[in-house]
């Protein structure tokens, strides 16, 4: 008899089955999935995209979308009580308060008309007795436990004023906000930089142990998985394929998937490119400067936030240059202004040849189609209330490609294709798809329009490594094929390393390093990068 035999379960899944009704009959997401939670101790959902992991959290918190149906035999005990049969009103109850949530994608996850400061108050004051003075005080206690710079500031601000790592953050703070028994973490640390990584999951590891509080974590990272997890669920296809303790799993895994999934890494490096390549993007001295405000509402305060200072890049044709730093560095907004997608306060941005910084958004119109982006947060970016098809068929309309419906409907099947997807699915919406998956789709989108130049914003971190491995392939032969330019943004130093012709390490804002990627990532010179490197190689202590 082990020790967690002598405990009882905080959650108690039996047989948990979701099936979605979809055009012409069911699609069976999860089959027959039972496992347990204990007090103190963490539960590792793993598996590809698509195999269920989210599916099955979503049933636990009964967050199903309408199509979805829980099947006959579930059973879900939390608390002596069977969630499958709660009301929505008892659920209610327990979601935020005994039972949280960290969703994976952050930016649609929080309501972009309220500050985070008011959403973080919101779910304090609607579980525990506290005014809003006293809620707004823990709500920056909760955000200086999470990490983000200057808390005071950030509950004064809005979600698109956050990056992508600092959006995150914020979730986990509202997550962890009422001390819940059960923390369900779905990719907790997908848009967060390595470093900042191993400080959130020490966090969550201490509440753990300090409060009993039973974490489910899912994620593709099995660096993750292998330091923090106790117990470990291999899933695929909605099944799971095997179990054990988490030990077991890594040293001496039974099933042939375990296997493969354990042996999947993102491998290769980058093809050197002709000396004499002409250089397809060029910016010169850019500088983008933000206002932040201080203080209440009567006795604000505005103080500047120089987010890109005076940054100067040269892209050449098929090369690929990763642009790395820590959450919050300025790397986004960077490449958004070389795009002209936001603000540029100084400099010059030159595309083929041609200055485009001083263009107007009409005049900028020519160059949209041969200038693409992929954004770090699939679900935020896909529109959903519009099919695949018409997703990735606006691009062609606007832009004149295609002459007729069923030619453009031919790019948009070889587009989804090429992003690894089946043609099949052009009738399906955004969320009735797994993160990995709509950021293969919104891959789709930006190749169909068969553009010169594409900014990819994280575009690997919703993935599970076997699928990184296919995208970072699908990437290599596009490249190759095209001659595509690629500013590659990311907080993986493992893809960069695979994908990346040179390397530029952001700082507050600043380049603090350069140079070709093996040269920084195998001698780094400076002691911001040794520390990236550091966090991103090695496992972290």
């Amino acid at each position: 008899m082990t020790k967690m035999d002598k405990i009882e379960p905080i959650i108690d899944a039996r047989h948990v089955a979701v099936s979605f009704k979809v055009e012409g009959g069911e699609v069976e997401a999860v089959r027959d999935v039972s496992f347990r939670l204990y007090p103190g101790q963490t539960t590792a959902l793993v598996g590809e995209s698509g195999s269920g992991k989210s599916v099955t959290a979503r049933a636990i918190m009964r967050l199903l979308s309408k199509r979805a149906r829980l099947g006959a035999e579930t059973r879900i005990s939390y608390a002596g009580e069977d969630m499958a049969k709660l009301s929505q009103t008892a659920m209610r109850r327990l979601r935020g308060n005994r039972i949280s949530m960290i969703f994976q994608e952050p930016m649609s996850s929080l309501n972009p008309v309220y500050t985070i400061g008011a959403q973080l108050v919101e779910g304090i004051r609607l579980h525990q007795k506290m005014s809003h003075k006293a809620a707004l005080a823990r709500a920056v206690e909760l955000l200086d436990e999470v990490r983000l710079p200057d808390p005071e500031a950030r509950v004064q601000q809005y979600p698109h004023q956050l990056s992508g790592g600092q959006r995150q953050r914020v979730m986990i703070a509202m997550a962890l906000a009422n001390r819940p028994d059960v923390l369900i973490a779905d990719e907790p640390t997908t848009a967060l930089d390595v470093t900042v990584q191993a400080e959130i999951l020490h966090l969550i590891d201490d509440l753990k142990e300090r409060l009993g509080m039973g974490v489910i974590l899912i994620t593709h990272d099995l660096t993750v998985v292998r330091q923090f997890a106790d117990h470990v669920y291999v899933m695929q296809h909605g099944e799971v394929r095997e179990e054990g303790p988490c030990a077991r799993i890594f040293e001496a895994p039974q099933h042939p998937y375990t296997k493969r999934l354990l042996a999947a890494e993102p491998t290769g490096r980058a093809v050197p490119i002709a000396d004499a390549s002409e250089t397809v993007l060029s910016g010169r001295d850019v500088r983008v400067e933000f206002m932040l405000r201080r203080g209440g509402a009567f006795r604000g305060s505005y103080h500047p936030l120089i987010a890109v200072d005076g940054l100067t890049l040269d892209l050449k044709r098929g090369e690929t240059l990763g642009l790395v730093g820590e959450s919050g560095s300025g790397k986004t907004t960077f490449g958004q202004a070389l795009l002209r997608l936001n603000r540029m306060d100084a400099g010059e941005v030159t595309f083929l040849g041609d200055r485009i910084d001083g263009l107007e958004r009409r005049q900028m119109r020519q160059y949209r189609s041969r200038m693409q982006v992929v954004f770090q947060d699939p679900f935020a970016s896909l529109n959903p209330r519009m099919s695949v098809r018409q997703i990735i068929e606006e691009g062609l309309v606007v832009n004149g490609l295609g002459r007729t419906g069923r030619e453009r409907f031919a790019r948009v099947q070889q587009a989804l294709r090429d992003a690894g997807l089946p043609d099949t699915i052009a009738h399906r919406f955004p969320h009735e798809f797994s993160g990995g998956q709509r950021q293969r789709l919104a891959i789709a989108r930006a190749i169909a329009l068969e553009p010169e130049f594409i900014l990819l914003d994280e575009p690997t971190s919703a993935l599970d490594l076997s699928v990184q491995a296919q995208i970072i392939a699908l990437l290599r032969k596009l490249q190759a094929e095209r001659g595509l330019s690629y500013l590659f943004i990311s907080h993986d130093l493992k893809v960069v390393r695979a994908l990346c012709h040179r390397v530029m390490v952001m700082q507050g804002g600043r380049i603090v390093e350069q140079g070709p990627t093996e040269d920084v990532l195998t001698r780094p010179q400076t002691e911001y990068t040794q520390r990236l490197v550091r966090a991103a190689f090695e496992i972290a202590t």
